[in-house]
């Protein structure tokens, strides 16, 4: 039976590395969930793998650049601005990403590719701040498991 991919090996680590975070904050932390996340479950911070591009093979190895979607959400009802606490929720999260870059030696790096804002008027006010990250990092050809 062969192991964890690296690919989902990095996504386990930036949710661990992303817990104690979220946490911090009152916050509670999701992984691609496929259910809008509820007002209780606000503020939160949702974690998604969007994409990954093969950028280089050499030598039986293959480097890979992983895009993932971190998402602050927040609620709030006047006069509270719910995009304050995403913000505050975002920026935590982004020092606690960059805190090891290498992922405990699973990933060459990680850079931040964009940020967008997102405010919704519903029956309160919804911020949602998504923040894109590339990781980059290697497999050997044959085996998505072994770092390479």
């Amino acid at each position: 039976m062969a192991g964890n991919s690296v690919r989902e090996q990095i996504l386990l680590a930036v949710v661990a590395a992303l817990r104690p975070s979220a946490e911090g904050m009152g916050a509670t932390l999701h992984r691609s969930p496929t259910v809008a996340i509820s007002r209780e479950q606000c503020p939160a911070l949702v974690v998604f793998p969007e994409s990954e591009a093969i950028t280089e093979r050499a030598n039986g190895r293959v480097t890979r650049e992983l895009t993932l979607r971190i998402t602050a959400l927040a609620r709030a009802i006047a006069p509270a601005a719910p995009e304050t606490e995403a913000d505050q929720l975002l920026t935590s999260a982004h020092a606690a990403l960059m805190a090891d870059v290498n992922l405990g030696g699973l990933a060459l790096g990680i850079k931040e590719v964009e940020c967008e804002w997102d405010v919704e008027d519903a029956d309160a006010i919804a911020a949602a701040i998504p923040a894109r990250y590339c990781i980059t990092y290697r497999t050997l050809a044959a085996d998505l498991a072994a770092p390479g």
